[in-house]
């Protein structure tokens, strides 16, 4: 019989659109009128930045560009935009962009506002108040991260990935635009499609999995798993963009009031070391993770075959789990997740390391089934071998 603790600060503005509306939107959720966008190179060369910066403008707006962010979002890069921030005296910041942007942006509100480095508030419930204030446009459907209190960055000395766990980092405001993903070329429209249906996975089969995160996890997969083949055949089609853009939101809903879990902990031990980008992290290892994870939560998972179609109600636990461990792997291979072996810095004699780090996450001890570093170590290598 859990506790259940629910908060969702963000407001949500979602549909066919809404981008075009972003001023109007702001008009009464920001005090002030300076407003510090975070985005990526390549999110400003597509001309994403140049519209929403001519929408901020019609509203009376002044903006600022910080175009740095990089893949697995830096700690070194975060300290420069913070400084940049506050130089600027920016009144909100505005993130347009992928997980990693969002990620960005959430460290980037905090050195803003009280300095230091994005490590100085690792861990959960270490940033103190009066953090800027943060509005999310989200370019991908996967990482949810518009609608999450936490923020995964790359300490590039130690090579490893931690996480900045706190309410005051959770946007006030996401504004989710289908739209903006149909020009999202289908390599990444798979890896980021996969880390989506991960979190809604994760969040429904992890330990602190609770009712009202369940429902949002079954939820977003009923949205995500029947359109992600075809928002990678078809960039265009609206309909599949649309359910996987709401879908990803919800499954951000639904882990960050649960945890992920095993499938995370690896993904994120290879992005800190060999800077794989964190939804190809994630959709490598998601089939054996479900695999390991099956026999320990044999009805959670018969579940899941279920209600993305894949079983029948008349089919026993068992099978229905076995069905699910295949598509997982077979989804995998028809949206081309290239293979963990494929990855050319992977090297044998590093698993040892990356076991070490993925049991070191501290989304270990939610995995649904026990596991420990030698348990890491096999999975590692069973990713690696199964070609």
């Amino acid at each position: 019989m859990k506790t259940v603790n629910f908060n969702l600060p963000t407001k949500i503005q979602a549909g066919n659109g809404v981008f075009s509306e972003t001023g109007a939107y702001l008009q009464g959720t920001v005090k002030g009128k300076r407003i510090f966008i975070v985005t990526d190179p390549g999110i400003e060369q597509v001309g994403f930045v140049a519209k929403l910066e001519q929408i901020l403008k019609i509203e009376g707006f002044e903006t600022k560009v910080f175009n740095q962010v990089k893949p697995n979002p830096k700690d070194a890069d975060c300290i420069v935009g913070g400084k940049a921030a506050l130089d600027f005296r920016a009144d909100a910041i505005l993130a347009i962009g992928g997980g990693s942007v969002i990620d960005s942006a959430k460290a980037i509100a905090i050195i803003s506002s009280h300095g230091g480095s994005p490590q100085d508030y690792a861990g959960r419930d270490n940033v103190p108040d009066g953090v800027a204030p943060l509005i999310v446009i989200p370019t991908t459907a996967g990482t949810g991260a518009e609608v999450t209190r936490s923020s995964v960055i790359t300490d590039t000395n130690r090579k490893i990935k931690f996480t900045i766990k706190a309410v005051q980092i959770a946007p006030i405001l996401a504004i989710v635009d289908p739209e903006l993903t149909y020009k999202l070329p289908p390599h990444l429209t798979a890896s980021t499609g996969m880390d989506a249906l991960v979190h809604a996975i994760e969040a429904y089969t992890c330990k602190l999995s609770n009712p009202i995160a369940d429902g949002l996890a079954l939820q977003a997969m009923k949205h995500i798993y029947p359109y992600l083949r075809r928002a990678v055949k078809n960039g265009e089609d609206q309909e599949a963009r649309y359910n996987m853009m709401i879908g990803s939101t919800v499954a951000g809903m639904a882990f960050s009031h649960a945890d992920v879990a095993s499938v995370h902990c690896m993904a994120e031990a290879i992005g800190g070391l060999y800077d794989t980008p964190h939804g190809v992290a994630n959709s490598m290892f998601l089939p054996y993770i479900v695999e390991y994870n099956a026999e320990a939560e044999i009805e959670k998972h018969a579940t899941i075959a279920r209600t993305i179609g894949i079983a029948k109600d008349s089919d026993p636990d068992q099978a229905a789990a076995n069905l699910l461990v295949k598509e997982m792997k077979k989804l995998a291979e028809d949206i081309s997740i290239p293979p963990f072996m494929s990855l050319s810095e992977v090297k044998e004699e590093d698993f040892d390391y990356l076991a070490e780090s993925a049991y070191n996450n501290g989304s270990t001890p939610s995995n649904a089934r026990e596991i420990n570093k030698e348990n890491y170590l096999q999975l590692f290598q069973k990713a690696y071998l199964d070609n």
